[in-house]
């Protein structure tokens, strides 16, 4: 079976910096895609960072969050990070992993995050 778990939301002031992490087990996700996404009241889920399985190991960011979001993945440890820098009001929301490939799609239950003062 497979678990996708995402932490590290919590409350931060404008300005501060998270580090979530989506830890999976049941799956080896060297062989998966790995997205951010996050959705705040009110709005659709919007996408904001992919690990791709690109040789080169790329990084799609969405426009919103690049400059200052950072996402990684380890997959010796079956994880992917997200490092959040210079955070807004307008990016408060739940956070969602999501693993996939072709008929396969993973999602965790989300880590909330709050940025205000």
């Amino acid at each position: 079976q497979v678990h996708v778990v995402e932490s590290g939301g919590g409350l931060v002031q404008p300005g501060g910096s998270l580090r979530l992490s989506c830890t999976v087990s049941g799956i080896d996700v060297s062989n998966y895609v790995l997205d951010w996404y996050r959705q705040a009241p009110g709005k659709q889920r919007e996408f904001i960072a992919s690990a791709t399985l690109s040789r080169d190991g790329d990084i799609n960011y969405a426009d919103s969050v690049k400059g200052r979001f950072t996402c990684s993945r380890d997959n010796a440890k079956n994880t992917l990070i997200l490092q959040m820098n210079s955070l807004k009001p307008e990016d408060a929301a739940v956070y969602y992993c999501n693993v996939w490939r072709g008929g396969e799609d993973y999602w965790g239950q989300g880590t909330q995050v709050t940025v205000s003062s």
